[in-house]
C-alpha cells in the first residue's frame, strides 16, 4: 500500500514514477521496501491514466465491514477504555 502513496506523491509532485523513484520515496519515509511489490505497481501503471484512476475512484461505493466485526471491534475498544479508567494518572496527566 504504502509504494501506491508513494507513487501517487510523485504524480502529484510531477515526478517520474519509476522503481528507483518510488524507492526513494519510500526510503525517505521510512516504510518498507518491497521490491517485488514496487515492480508489480509500475507494470500496472504503464498503461493507465492515474488522473482517471483517481477520479473514478471517488465515485466508487463504499463496502460496509460485516456486523459481526463491528460489535468486535467495539467490545476491544469498551475493554480498553475501562482499563484505561483504572490506571491512575501519573505525571502532568496527574495535573488534569
Amino acid at each position: 500500500m504504502e509504494s501506491i502513496y508513494a507513487a501517487l506523491l510523485l504524480h502529484k509532485a510531477g515526478g517520474k514514477i519509476n522503481e528507483a523513484n518510488v524507492e526513494k520515496v519510500l526510503t525517505a519515509a521510512g516504510a518498507k521496501v518491497d521490491k517485488d511489490q514496487i515492480v508489480k505497481l509500475i507494470a500496472g501503471l504503464k498503461q493507465a491514466d492515474i488522473d482517471e484512476i483517481i477520479k473514478s475512484a471517488g465515485s466508487m461505493p463504499v463496502m460496509v465491514a460485516p456486523a459481526g466485526e463491528k460489535t468486535e471491534k467495539k467490545k476491544e475498544k469498551k475493554k480498553e477504555k475501562e482499563e484505561a479508567v483504572e490506571e491512575e494518572p501519573t505525571g502532568i496527566g496527574s495535573l488534569f
